[in-house]
């Protein structure tokens, strides 16, 4: 039975790519720009149920966490919702925004290479890159663990969900979005009926 569960999960993580298209052909994989020296960065999400404070791992996710920052200094995240929520799983986000009840797709960049060899385990409020069934697809979604989910991790379905960052502050907020109720809306399951917008995301100073 848990087996299945798991592979449920899987499949819900994976149907929509957490919401994204099909991978591009071309793929990120060049290094950081900038080496990650002294404190990790810490971003601010201001959502409408409350402030999280995800500290990032730029020491074992470098292409990933510059790939994220790269959205959120562009202002990709601002206004964009959690579209799906999982309660004992996880609450995903970063892809679309809502207008008259319909959900637009937001463009991206192209895909960047799956870091999650050497990323940490897929714990309670770690932040980790959503993907299709392709390693290398991740673009701009992310979703939050609400509780540890090591089958998540390298090298378990397909090459695994690579994590970059964790909540340092907020995990509340986080506990808040996982216990509101859901439904299927616009072709997509586990919608939160009660919709969570990020208002905005942005570099602590």
């Amino acid at each position: 039975m848990k087996s299945f569960c798991k592979t449920a999960l899987i499949g819900f993580l994976t149907s929509f790519a957490l919401g994204q298209d099909a991978p591009k052909k071309t793929i990120e994989e060049e290094k950081p720009s900038k080496p990650a020296l002294g404190k990790e960065a810490t971003v601010i999400m201001s959502t409408s149920l409350g402030d999280v404070h995800i500290e990032l791992d730029s020491k074992n996710a470098p292409i990933t966490v510059e790939n994220f920052l790269k959205y959120v200094d562009a202002k990709h995240y601002d206004g964009t919702i959690f579209h799906r929520i999982i309660d004992n799983f996880m609450v995903q986000g970063g892809g679309f925004k809502e207008k008259d009840g319909s959900f637009r797709k937001q463009s991206t960049r192209p895909p960047i290479k799956n870091e999650s060899e050497k990323t940490p385990s897929n714990k309670r409020g770690t932040i980790a890159m959503a993907r299709t069934s392709a390693p290398n697809s991740a673009t701009a979604q992310f979703f939050i663990n609400v509780v540890d989910n090591p089958f998540l991790d390298y090298p378990n379905n397909g090459g695994g969900y690579a994590t970059f960052g964790k909540v340092v502050k907020g995990i509340k907020v986080v506990d808040k979005m996982k216990s509101l109720k859901t439904a299927s809306k616009n072709g997509m399951a586990n919608v939160p009926t009660e919709s969570v917008t990020i208002k905005s995301m942005k570099r602590m100073k």
